[in-house]
């Protein structure tokens, strides 16, 4: 069952995307991609109970899979972390492929009543890219680094929207720059650390967030994975 649930969702998603560039992630071309991949729409709402809302955010799912799958066949071991960080960010966005369906759902999300939606989905592909990156954290850091990522990817993404400069090389100068303002914290960060009485004067409240753990992990869950 879930193997014709993916076949299902990827022929859904593949036929929305023809028409998400004239009607937006709606109705209108929720109804389309059930006629075009010839979908019983009792099968689709069961998989998409919200419709064209659910569509899209399969459609970022996807690119998150796609994303991962593409730092796994790649090896990293000779870079920087910075430009792992890079690197995943830009095959995050590289695997959205079609820029106008990333640009409606960018709108769609950017809606109140869908605006969490939105923000779950970013903060899922922050997830995805630390612990394809292999992320230990288990206190405060845990959230940090994907609050930080999370603004990064989003801020870059939609550079990337307006980009039209060749091989889109503005927007991977652009992640460089705010991947250095990310830097450029830690490095301060770790000064406080070094300096005997800072670290002294924040070691109460150190110990406080250090208290804090991240969510745990239920793979027993359905959606659980790929957000």
């Amino acid at each position: 069952m879930p193997l014709m649930s993916d076949e299902t969702s990827e022929k859904l998603i593949e036929a929305a995307l023809m028409h998400v560039p004239f009607d937006g992630w709606t109705e209108t071309t929720f109804r389309a991609a059930l006629r075009d991949a010839e979908v019983d729409r009792t099968v689709a709402e069961a998989l998409f109970p919200r419709g064209a809302v659910d569509l899209a955010l399969a459609f970022h799912r996807r690119g998150d899979a796609r994303m991962r799958a593409r730092i796994e066949e790649t090896d990293l071991s000779g870079m920087r972390f910075r430009d792992k960080v890079a690197f995943a960010v830009r095959a995050r966005i590289e695997a959205a492929e079609d820029r106008e369906a990333v640009r409606r759902g960018t709108t769609l999300f950017s809606l109140p009543p869908y605006a969490p939606d939105g923000a779950r989905a970013i903060w899922g592909t922050a997830d995805a890219i630390w612990t394809a990156l292999g992320d230990t954290s288990d206190d405060v850091n845990w959230y940090t680094k994907r609050a930080t990522l999370s603004g990064v990817y989003s801020a870059t993404l939609l550079y990337w929207l307006g980009d039209d400069s060749i091989d889109h090389q503005a927007t991977w100068e652009f992640l460089d720059r705010r991947i250095g303002d990310v830097m450029k914290i830690e490095e301060a960060k770790a000064r406080v650390n070094r300096n005997p009485v800072l670290s002294r004067m924040l070691a109460v409240p150190t110990r406080v967030m250090g208290g804090i753990k991240p969510p745990k992990r239920r793979e027993d869950l359905p959606g659980q994975t790929g957000m």
